[in-house]
């Protein structure tokens, strides 16, 4: 396959993988960015028992805009999912922080998409996830952003 075919069909197969993704619903209860938000910060309690990320971590991860976090995080926190706090040692550091008490909501959404995931290990098999997952972190390890 030449190379302008491979890019045609390395393009097509995204948009059909991004149609079937939004069409599942992946973050069925929150909106989108809510849910990537939730994911850091759950990520973050599930290693440390406290779930705590900077704002600016959390820009940096998720590449949205300082402004699109900020009103992410205002949402949430009007759901009460998330709380925002000062950092102990820099006092000019602002951490959002998920309220462990509300996690029971953001898992409702987390463990639909764990069901969707697994349709698709079921569908594309073990070995193929785990490449899939290799060429994903390869893409990002290359600070790639669209």
């Amino acid at each position: 396959m030449d190379n302008e075919q491979q890019k045609l069909q390395l393009l097509q197969a995204w948009v059909r993988l991004s149609a079937i993704l939004k069409s599942s619903r992946i973050t069925n209860g929150l909106q989108y960015n809510e849910s990537i938000v939730m994911l850091l910060l759950y990520e973050r309690y599930a290693a440390d028992g406290i779930g705590m990320v900077s704002m600016k971590e959390i820009a940096s991860r998720t590449n949205m805009l300082k402004s699109l976090v900020n009103r992410t995080i205002n949402s949430l926190e009007g759901k009460g999912l998330v709380a925002r706090c000062n950092g102990e040692t820099d006092k000019r550091v602002i951490y959002v922080r998920c309220i462990h008490e509300k996690l029971d909501v953001f898992m409702d959404v987390h463990n639909s998409s764990l069901e969707i995931a697994q349709k698709i290990i079921d569908i594309i098999g073990a070995e193929d996830a785990d490449a899939f997952i290799r060429i994903v972190d390869k893409i990002t390890a290359a600070g790639y952003t669209l």
